[in-house]
């Protein structure tokens, strides 16, 4: 009887921490950060910088080239509950290509959902969900080694206001036409998004 009532309160203890978890995963998911009111977006004078970026397939891409264009970027994962988001993601970027670029960095910092290699990762992407919009090297988004891209996404002293790191797969940053940082938005957040149409003008 006594082992039994410990396995119940066991359950009832990974039962409740599951649920928190959860919880606060969730409430992270819809998070929208952008500058506050006092802070007019024409004071923000921290351009996104001129990276050279490696895609899966060995190629360079060149940030500068976007100027003029709107930047959305994801930190991104093949095993994740978030992952059917490459749709999404595809599908605004096949409508808007003209005006935006979305830009994919797998990372592996959440729940080690994105444990496989370069080839791997780009099978699965135009396999499963036809993607064309630049998938970059892996990357961490966070840490002692996070990338220089999102030291530049998450340091106010880089990027003139925002210090909010990605808290789970599918983040997303939206960079102007100007090159500034404009939103910071959660993992819930899609391209239908309300607040999201409105941050991009549409």
């Amino acid at each position: 009887m006594a082992i039994k009532r410990l396995f119940v309160i066991g359950v009832n203890l990974l039962t409740t921490a599951f649920t928190f978890g959860y919880h606060l995963l969730v409430k992270g998911a819809d998070t929208i950060i952008q500058p506050t009111d006092n802070m007019a977006q024409d004071t923000i004078t921290h351009p996104f910088p001129n990276f050279d970026l490696k895609t899966l397939d060995g190629r360079t891409i060149h940030t500068a080239d976007f100027k003029g264009k709107k930047i959305i970027i994801l930190n991104v994962a093949s095993e994740c509950g978030y992952t059917p988001q490459y749709s999404d993601w595809q599908k605004f970027y096949d409508a808007n290509k003209e005006d935006a670029v979305v830009l994919g960095f797998p990372c592996n910092d959440f729940g080690a959902q994105e444990p496989g290699g370069a080839d791997e990762i780009q099978n699965f992407c135009q396999k499963n969900y036809g993607v064309t919009f630049p998938i970059l090297e892996k990357i961490s988004v966070k840490g002692d080694d996070q990338s220089p891209v999102y030291q530049w996404l998450s340091s106010p002293d880089q990027n003139g206001w925002n210090d909010a790191v990605p808290s789970w797969n599918f983040c997303k940053y939206l960079i102007d036409e100007d090159g500034k940082l404009v939103r910071f938005f959660g993992s819930n957040v899609k391209p239908d998004h309300p607040s999201f149409l409105e941050a991009l003008g549409l």
